[in-house]
């Protein structure tokens, strides 16, 4: 595969990273008509792919420079090397990046992000298991265990307008899986504490999070939701995902570098200033509804900078 200039300047970038400033002022930059997209993206990948001890500090800078505020959130700060990006890494990541298809089919996109992610090696997640402990609830949430499994059956039990409800008929209309992939079969059991934890409450929580913090299952909500996910705990999937998509549209489409940020940076910014989610009873809150439960914990629902359905309605067009 040949690598162009600007993809080697960017692999340079991904490798060796830029104190946050740098993120702040290329949004600010960006924001106000100027360049940059290419070397926030890079930004963006080396917190997802290098050093994820930088990323709260990275993607809060971004929203600062981008919106002209910080996140009100406490901030979230570690220190270490960078870890080496592995030399097969990139044929993957510009093979995904590029891909047209990429975007359209989500089960795919899902695959192929995973397996990207798993090229870095125990190191690497052990790195970002380990940083996640450093964002608000999730050592108390992940002290509690490997988590038991939902059942449909539990749900249904639950009435009509609660969370367990519509949980239960959002898995069951859609035909999705209660925990998105199995996790038995991927031997998450097996992984050290807290990658465990992490792993399965996520593979729980993914669907839920959808109702409850607002985003709908549409296209440009499942980049919104990856913002939230991060937010919340620095979910590594999610930033590898979200780091694919703003290169993809930085080299390619730059007339939606706006579009993304806004969303990506919004959902980031409810994450961190939404209350940790991670460690909460689910099977005990079933019965009230999301309403209610966002009363109680105090959790606004996301507020999407655009139509959540857009891309759906471009495609219409």
């Amino acid at each position: 595969m040949t690598v162009s200039t600007e993809q080697q300047a960017f692999e340079a970038t991904a490798r060796h990273g830029a104190p946050a400033a740098r993120a702040m002022e290329l949004c600010q930059t960006l924001a106000a008509g100027g360049q940059g997209a290419p070397e926030l993206a890079a930004l963006w990948l080396h917190v997802a792919a290098a050093h994820p001890d930088q990323l709260p500090q990275i993607y809060d800078a971004s929203a600062e420079g981008w919106f002209g505020v910080r996140p009100k959130a406490p901030a979230i700060d570690a220190r270490s090397a960078p870890l080496p990006i592995p030399a097969d890494f990139w044929p993957q990541f510009w093979a995904l990046a590029s891909d047209p298809r990429t975007g359209q089919d989500a089960g795919e996109v899902t695959v192929r992000t995973a397996a990207l992610a798993g090229s870095l090696g125990a190191a690497y997640r052990q790195r970002a298991a380990q940083m996640s402990l450093n964002y608000p609830g999730v050592k108390t949430a992940a002290a509690a265990g490997y988590p038991a499994k939902f059942t449909l059956e539990a749900l249904a039990r639950n009435p009509r307008g609660s969370l367990g409800a519509q949980f239960h008929d959002l898995i069951v209309d859609n035909g999705f899986d209660l925990e998105v992939l199995d996790r038995d079969a991927l031997g998450l059991q097996d992984l050290p504490p807290p990658l465990d934890y992490l792993n399965v409450r996520i593979l729980q929580c993914h669907d839920l999070w959808h109702i409850l913090a607002g985003y709908e299952t549409t296209v440009l909500h499942e980049v919104a939701i990856s913002g939230f996910q991060m937010g919340q705990f620095g979910h590594p999937y999610s930033a590898m995902f979200l780091a694919v998509v703003l290169t993809k549209i930085a080299f390619e489409q730059p007339a939606g570098v706006k579009l993304m940020l806004d969303t990506i940076l919004s959902a980031w910014t409810h994450g961190r200033e939404s209350p940790p989610l991670l460690g909460l009873d689910w099977p005990s809150l079933w019965h009230l509804t999301t309403d209610d439960l966002r009363a109680r914990i105090g959790l606004s629902a996301y507020h999407s900078p655009y139509p959540a359905d857009l891309f759906e309605q471009l495609r219409a067009a």
